[in-house]
């Protein structure tokens, strides 16, 4: 599904958290959320400000709230206030903001998506639609749309719900827009319609999970288990082992229906919400996003998918303590929980609590001996921390439990090489790294990896460069791929392609300390001394591996020894990995 709702521009009011002077401001670290009595009513409206910028929604609320008690009637905290208390999912708050909002500036659409939200969970669906409808060019809105369609399902009338959808005529959201008319004939008892509206959304895009999920129930609710299995079935070929998919296949095989994904006109607004809101954020419109999925969940806030994905989007935003909150408020009986509880792994270490994330995973590794997921996630940190021996048994037990193993599980293989290459055991790289080619033929990071160890080694040259090359072809804009093959080039001695392949890598990814070092090599091969030592002084400021500056600050002294000894990158094969 790739709807991307024209109702976003309206969302971009809430631009106002993150649109400040943050970094000038010199006021305490909003995200302790210190009492807010001991700042003043400048410090307060400052620390908003930067919270706001550091997307710590809570210490943004918090802030701009007490700012505003200060000075209840200036417009613009009542409007940063509100959009702090919408971002946080203090909907209460947001909507009695929203209503002061309306009274002065009617034209707020912001405000106005809160209060109609608002107002359809009340089940008030004529005074929902009126606030959505209400500003200008409202009727042509993808998101105004969906909702008012909604509020007509909310009162039993189906023809005005299909018309308000039917005004969508954009060809990129036809299957979101079906899906939404599929959805509430069936709610509404027109079965027909239901089946021609469900199949088309499924039809556009098999591999939306939402679209295939509410065609299978559909199905299976109206007798037609087989098809409905079919449907899951293929979804699971593209995207395996999905456990809301998983749960409903085994459903369907004990002789249980599934139940609808939508019963009613209120779980039908929080599922449109949820499906912009999704949309958004992998498209990278975080903040807009981040409103849809909070929306979302006051309306239905048992929806564990929608609850996963907004933990997702605090993860990408770097709040990753809310992500973990999130994570942990999915219910123990959810098809997500053991997704979840990786997730929380994850994001520990993200926080620098590796240790705490590996405890995690390995109780859940003992609980769950043969989750392949788990297994991996564990082996994942494992590598990250450096214990590349206990990492390459932990993806053992992962390819064990596996059994016969698929494309998808290239990476299993393609990343134990990488800890029996760190391990110095290379037979053993080199077989899962050949391994993970025969599952997943001209995958590039594979490619990059491979070829790269054999122009290191001196081995196979004709079709290590032909891996680079290829590697190169796949993914022209991967700096650390085309750093790999413009360091193969000065391993052997090749100097002006290495110098050109390597200059092209560095701005492709200029901030990389590894990529800079190779190209003052290569620099300097070529008799270009002062630009060698400028490129290797900026690899010693970028913060490189400790085992790799004393080699950086020797180089920025002495420069580099004759052609005879080129210098070995010791982290080279580091920085091949975080290629993609």
């Amino acid at each position: 599904m790739q709807a991307k709702p024209d109702f976003v521009a309206a969302l971009f009011a809430i631009a106002l958290l993150a649109a400040a002077p943050a970094a000038e401001a010199a006021t305490p670290q909003a995200s302790g959320i210190v009492s807010a009595e001991a700042q003043s009513p400048t410090g307060n409206y400052l620390a908003a400000l930067i919270a706001s910028a550091d997307r710590d929604t809570a210490a943004a609320e918090l802030y701009f709230r007490d700012a505003l008690k200060i000075d209840p009637r200036n417009p613009d905290l009542i409007e940063r206030a509100f959009a702090a208390a919408l971002a946080n999912g203090d909907e209460q708050t947001a909507n009695a903001l929203g209503e002061r909002l309306i009274a002065r500036d009617p034209g707020n659409n912001l405000a106005r998506l809160a209060t109609a939200v608002h107002a359809m969970g009340q089940g008030q669906y004529g005074v929902a639609r009126n606030q959505v409808t209400a500003g200008d060019a409202r009727s042509r809105d993808v998101t105004t749309s969906l909702l008012v369609a909604w509020c007509y399902a909310g009162q039993g009338d189906l023809k005005r719900a299909l018309d308000s959808l039917d005004r969508i005529r954009d060809s990129s959201i036809q299957g979101f827009r079906d899906y939404h008319a599929g959805l509430i004939a069936d709610q509404l008892g027109n079965a027909a319609e239901a089946r021609r509206r469900l199949r088309s959304a499924y039809e556009s895009d098999k591999t939306t999970l939402r679209f295939a999920d509410a065609y299978a129930r559909f199905l299976a609710a109206h007798g037609e288990v087989e098809a409905a299995q079919k449907i899951y079935n293929d979804y699971s070929a593209v995207v395996p082992h999905h456990p809301i998919v998983e749960e409903e296949l085994a459903a369907l095989k004990a002789g249980r229906t599934p139940e609808p994904l939508v019963h009613n006109a209120r779980e039908g607004a929080a599922e449109v919400l949820y499906g912009l809101g999704g949309a958004g954020g992998r498209q990278g419109d975080e903040l807009p996003a981040l409103i849809y999925l909070r929306l979302s969940l006051y309306l239905r806030p048992e929806n564990d998918l929608a609850t996963v994905t907004l933990a997702n989007l605090f993860e990408q935003m770097k709040q990753r303590e809310q992500a973990i909150s999130l994570y942990d408020s999915v219910p123990a009986a959810s098809p997500l929980k053991e997704d979840a509880e990786i997730q929380v792994a994850i994001a520990l270490d993200g926080m620098g609590k590796t240790d705490e994330g590996l405890k995690r995973l390995q109780a859940i590794v003992e609980k769950r001996p043969h989750d392949v997921e788990a297994l991996s996630a564990l082996a994942g940190l494992q590598r990250s921390a450096k214990q590349y021996a206990a990492a390459a048994a932990t993806y053992d037990k992962a390819i064990a439990a596996v059994g016969i193993p698929q494309r998808d599980n290239w990476t299993l293989f393609y990343f134990r090489g990488i800890c029996f290459e760190r391990d110095k055991q290379w037979p053993k790289a080199e077989v899962d790294f050949k391994k993970a080619l025969e599952l997943y033929p001209d995958q590039p990071l594979v490619l990059n990896y491979l070829g790269y160890s054999w122009v290191d080694k001196g081995m196979n040259l004709d079709e290590a460069f032909q891996m680079l090359r290829k590697a190169v072809e796949l993914r022209p804009n991967d700096g650390y791929i085309v750093d790999s093959l413009g360091w193969a080039h000065f391993k052997l001695g090749q100097y002006a392609e290495a110098t050109k392949t390597l200059e092209r890598a560095v701005n492709l990814k200029p901030s990389d300390p590894v990529l800079n070092d190779h190209l003052g090599d290569a620099y300097w091969r070529v008799n270009r001394r002062t630009e060698a030592r400028f490129q290797w002084n900026h690899a010693r400021d970028m913060g490189p591996e400790p085992d790799d500056l004393p080699a950086i600050l020797n180089k920025i002294e002495h420069g580099l020894p004759g052609l005879s000894t080129a210098p070995k990158a010791s982290d080279a094969s580091a920085q091949k990995e975080s290629g993609g």
